[in-house]
């Protein structure tokens, strides 16, 4: 297996699991609202990201043009308030489980469009791992449309719109990063990353009036100080400095060096590592379901890979050698 391949396999399995620590986020905010959490997420993301420019600047400097600039803002709002704005409504009108099930739909949408878009691989190739992955996602959520999980939903018609507009918006935002990066070849990738965190931390913040006229903001309720929000505050950074700076930067080396279709298929082990983290912080074993689907979706993943690398060689193999 060549480096490049390689390293964008790893990084796009380790921002899976970066991306998958947001399913423990209900279980550490406390009586804090997931908004105000993804304040402080993001906010300090921000400041990270004003870091990397900073200790770079030499490098930075040149790319800070106003056009990257707009880019940065506007993938920004995709995947980071538009996204986060459409998970919360869904999961407040369907409940937590149901809209956790529907985003399990974004790697399927996003393999099927990218393959389409660039024609890696041929379908009757690609359509095995994505039979295993959408099986294993309907093991692993199928208790999503239980009985009981369906007390705790106020409006299905509300929430179930607002889920499919985040799938949409994740898919957006995956594939017009991947082509922002495409036409700027010689763009760093950490970069790239600090001007998109900068731009989510500052949009987050000119939410801030509105998420507090919609009562979505606890923190001038509960109190801004240490002894109230500390627990606040470290589990934010935390999460801002491995789930979203790592977690996009990481998604940023994979899309450069990777396919749509395959990178999509490797982000669905992000539903993997978070119910293995969901199991943990429930201190309990998965059910036999559980189980099994986490199992058939790894095989999805590993069979992606395999299937995309033979595809690779081929084609490596095909080009004859310089005389």
């Amino acid at each position: 297996m060549n480096r490049q391949f390689s390293v964008g396999v790893f990084a796009a399995l380790f921002a899976a699991f970066a991306f998958s620590l947001n399913f423990i986020v209900p279980f550490i905010i406390g009586d804090y609202s997931t908004f105000d959490f993804a304040l402080v997420r993001h906010v300090v993301s921000a400041l990270v990201g004003l870091v990397i420019l900073f200790s770079g600047r030499e490098t930075a400097l040149r790319h800070l043009t106003f056009r990257n600039a707009m880019a940065a803002t506007g993938l920004a709002f995709i995947g980071y308030v538009g996204y986060f704005l459409t998970v919360t409504g869904a999961a407040i009108f369907s409940g937590p489980v149901i809209a956790p099930a529907f985003l399990g739909l974004v790697p399927i949408v996003l393999a099927i469009i990218g393959n389409r878009r660039q024609q890696s691989l041929h379908w009757r190739f690609l359509m095995t791992p994505l039979v295993l992955v959408v099986i294993g996602l309907i093991l692993v959520n199928g208790s999503a449309f239980t009985t009981d999980s369906l007390i705790s939903v106020r409006s299905l018609w509300i929430g179930i719109p607002l889920a499919l507009a985040a799938v949409g918006l994740w898919v957006w935002f995956a594939i017009a990063n991947q082509a922002a990066l495409a036409i700027r070849p010689d763009m760093p990738s950490d970069t790239w990353s600090a001007l998109i965190l900068i731009s989510g931390g500052v949009q987050m913040l000119a939410f801030y009036p509105v998420g507090t006229a919609m009562s979505l903001v606890q923190l001038p309720e509960l109190g801004f100080g240490w002894e109230a929000a500390g627990s606040l505050y470290l589990w934010g950074t935390s999460l801002a400095l491995m789930a979203t700076v790592c977690g996009v930067w990481a998604w940023n080396v994979a899309s450069r060096t990777l396919p749509v279709a395959l990178a999509a298929q490797l982000i669905v082990s992000e539903t993997a590592f978070g119910v293995i983290g969901g199991l943990v912080v429930h201190a309990r074993w998965p059910t036999m379901i559980e189980a099994t689907g986490v199992v058939v979706l790894i095989a999805g993943v590993v069979l992606a890979i395999r299937v995309f690398y033979g595809q690779q060689v081929d084609i490596n193999e095909a080009i004859p050698e310089p005389s």
